[in-house]
């Protein structure tokens, strides 16, 4: 049996390459990597318990910023009643064609459909209105861990884009506008950490043009990501809804002279689309790259003995591995019916940051040598300092998948004006064109049906200077800078 050969004759690592054909590639590590497989109803997947512990991690320094700026858990129905969802027209509008239906109970016709929740907005905030009364009330800040159900139709991918998808949704209602915006960009920014400090991912942020915004938004703030292949991802978006989900639903409050005053709302979500720009942005063709943070084992230990040897060497590497067991997610891996060759392939494939091996040499010099996973680079660590060692091995690896998701990010914001310019940069190069844009919606759909890019933000700033005097399309006066890109 070959080092790639998981026992039962099938391949173990990875066949496509991530350059050639991105698609299969992804498809491949995602299984493989034992993160996801696919249900048997299509556009469904079925999380494995490796793929779920990242889910489980991202959750966890999310849940933990949100409590300590004063935002509690709740939870609210699956299913929201027609007449709940009517109540917003831009809502029911907007997700319409998204919207999974039950109208059946066993053999009974419901008197009323319920809606398989596409978001939560009909259904928090008319409880958000029965709970506030006063300003003392406010601000109100609700979020919820919970699954959705959206029935694209269009081509599904796990984790990117599938029909149930799990997220948070945080609801928020405040009394003044001021307070709603600094609650908007204080998630969007909360966001923004979680790329660049947990997921080692730079983001852009910026507004959604309004034709894009969330049904019944004011303001749609966005954080984009980009892949490697020079698609966007929207990686997460904060809402600031302005009055017109508080006058849909009622949610108002006396001020401090008794006066009725109607709230300011918010709303703001990151789904495990956050997974997929994981998956797509750090993995290569050896199989999955985890950034240290998110990692199930952050650190593996490897013996490598022959028979004379083996007991000191398991002995050794034991202790070593119950040590750092104590600062790190580690795991040992002593198993006797597989070479080092294979345990090398198998934990790379499954993206575990940093690998220690431990041979004779080691113990006898009272050493360890770390190997990086994301380019293979080794060093020779002190035994006796050793949990510090791995913990500057673990920083640089963080370092390391950061600096080359930072370089795609640089190398692929360009400049374009003229519609051929445009076209001819996107279909080149990929990444984020910049251009003056006009607000005309035809425009976006003029390159839209060309090259199937879109404007995927504008500057958060509405008075900006437009990177350009005129629309990179029509040649119109622009009103602000646009960011064109292909998307996820």
């Amino acid at each position: 049996m070959s080092d790639a050969d998981d026992g039962d004759g099938q391949e173990l690592g990875i066949t496509e390459s991530k350059s050639h054909k991105p698609g299969e590639w992804y498809a491949e590590v995602v299984q493989k990597a034992e993160l996801a497989d696919y249900a048997p109803m299509g556009g469904f997947i079925v999380t494995r318990p490796r793929g779920y512990a990242i889910w489980e991690r991202i959750q966890e320094h999310l849940d933990g910023w949100f409590k300590d700026s004063g935002v509690q858990n709740a939870y609210f129905p699956l299913f929201i009643p027609e007449s709940y969802l009517e109540k917003e027209k831009d809502i029911v509008e907007g997700f319409d064609p998204e919207v999974a239906w039950v109208e059946k109970a066993g053999h009974e016709e419901l008197e009323e459909r319920l809606a398989v929740r596409p978001t939560s907005e009909s259904i928090i905030t008319p409880f958000i209105a029965q709970w506030v009364r006063s300003h003392r009330d406010l601000p109100m800040r609700l979020n919820q861990w919970c699954s959705v159900v959206r029935w694209e139709a269009t081509d599904t991918k796990p984790f990117f884009r599938t029909k149930e998808f799990l997220w948070q949704e945080g609801h928020t209602a405040h009394a003044t506008e001021e307070s709603a915006w600094d609650e908007t960009m204080t998630r969007l920014g909360q966001y923004e950490r979680l790329y660049e400090e947990v997921m080692a991912i730079p983001g852009l942020t910026g507004r959604k043009p309004d034709h894009d915004k969330f049904p019944g938004a004011h303001t749609t703030t966005t954080i984009e990501a980009l892949m490697p292949d020079g698609k966007s991802v929207q990686a997460g978006t904060s809402h600031y809804l302005g009055t017109s989900f508080a006058e849909a639903y009622d949610v108002t409050y006396t001020d401090e002279d008794e006066d009725e005053r109607v709230a300011h709302t918010t709303s703001w979500g990151l789904s495990w689309r956050a997974m997929g720009a994981l998956i797509m942005t750090h993995s290569d063709d050896q199989g999955l790259v985890l950034p240290p943070a998110l990692a199930p084992e952050q650190v593996v230990v490897v013996p490598i003995w022959q028979e004379d040897t083996r007991e000191e060497v398991l002995e050794y590497s034991a202790e070593l591995a119950a040590e750092l067991d104590e600062e790190f997610r580690v795991h040992l891996d002593d198993r006797d019916e597989r070479n080092p060759g294979f345990k090398y392939n198998e934990w790379e494939l499954k993206g575990v940051p940093l690998r220690i091996e431990v041979g004779p040499n080691e113990v006898e010099d009272g050493e360890a040598t770390l190997v990086h996973r994301p380019d293979g680079e080794n060093e020779v660590a002190d035994r006796d300092d050793i949990t510090g060692a791995v913990g500057d091995a673990l920083d640089t690896v963080y370092a390391k998948l950061y600096a080359a998701a930072e370089e795609t990010l640089e190398e692929n914001v360009r400049e374009a004006h003229g519609r051929n310019e445009i076209l001819g940069t996107l279909g080149q190069h990929g990444g984020y064109v910049k251009t003056g844009w006009c607000g005309d919606e035809a425009c976006e759909t003029e390159i839209k049906d060309q090259i199937a890019a879109e404007i995927v933000m504008v500057p958060l700033d509405r008075d900006e200077e437009p990177v350009h005097e005129t629309c990179g399309v029509c040649e119109e006066e622009a009103e602000e800078t646009a960011y064109f890109a292909k998307n996820y």
